[in-house]
């Protein structure tokens, strides 16, 4: 049991960021894994020029790297945007306009699961109309993923790091989704488990994932403090992936950790060879 036992991918935006993104596929397949996620790379092009995506599609293709999870359009990440789509005027249609660019690139490389990140309060704008308008862009959002056949996460940021956004427990992301899918009627909307952030929050996490496994897609682990590897902070993620497992979770494991001052090849240690590549 443990971290061998569930399928583990990592996050290209986040580790081997030492390297060109084109670059990056590569040395995770070289590093064991053969697959993958990202965050939106090009933060000021919600619609890239096709030659980019293009590119991103050969580089994962030659490394033989599966992408499993991709992010809409949410601005700079890690940053202060984090998320557009409730984000009034220019953001909210930069979001609109990436969903189906996003959802087409998924479709054409074997993506199944597309994350929409919510967005901060803005300061002067009623948190109402926000509310509202980041159901409308959800409910879009969860219609584009559904035509390619892929799910739409929904994650709680923490509060320490994102005092703006007000998805910041497990409980608040898990309301979201229950009215996007009763909007939709699709039932496609699922829960982004992040370990990091929800111990970050101070949440029980055994309690979260014995409540809240039958509605997660997606799980992703950093350590705490210092978002690290695993075992370079308190977190006892193994036990905690256990417990997924035991209560039915068969999915991917992303790991979304800070390399810190190692090459991020070097940060794997923790995790069997074995349990690197896709079983």
């Amino acid at each position: 049991m443990g971290f061998a036992d569930l399928r583990h991918d990592v996050n290209l935006s986040i580790l081997f960021t030492e390297l060109p993104l084109l670059e990056r596929p590569a040395a995770a397949r070289a590093a064991g894994f053969t697959a993958v996620e990202l965050w939106w790379p090009w933060i000021d092009a919600p619609v890239p020029e096709d030659r980019e995506l293009d590119a991103l599609r050969d580089a994962l293709r030659e490394a033989g790297t599966q992408l499993v999870g991709l992010n809409f359009y949410a601005g700079a990440l890690p940053g202060p945007d984090r998320g557009a789509l409730s984000v009034p005027g220019e953001e909210s249609a930069r979001f609109r306009a990436n969903v189906p660019v996003a959802a087409e690139f998924a479709r054409s490389v074997g993506c199944r699961s597309l994350n929409a990140l919510y967005g901060n309060r803005v300061q002067g704008v009623d948190a109402a109309a926000q509310d509202e308008l980041a159901m409308e862009n959800l409910v879009f959002a969860a219609k584009a993923a559904h035509s390619v056949d892929a799910t739409l996460l929904i994650e709680a940021l923490n509060q320490p790091e994102s005092p703006a956004c007000p998805i910041v427990s497990a409980p608040a992301a898990i309301e979201v989704i229950e009215k996007v899918n009763a909007a939709t009627g699709l039932d496609n909307a699922r829960f982004l488990m992040d370990l990091y952030h929800l111990s970050m929050n101070g949440e029980d996490l055994a309690e979260v994932i014995d409540k809240y496994t039958p509605l997660t897609a997606h799980v992703q682990i950093a350590d705490n403090p210092g978002r690290g590897a695993p075992g370079t902070g308190r977190l006892d993620l193994a036990g905690l992936l256990d417990r997924l497992r035991g209560r039915g979770y068969e999915g991917w494991v992303g790991l979304e950790y800070k390399n810190g001052d190692r090459p991020s090849a070097e940060t794997f240690d923790w995790l069997p060879r074995e349990a690197r590549a896709a079983h």
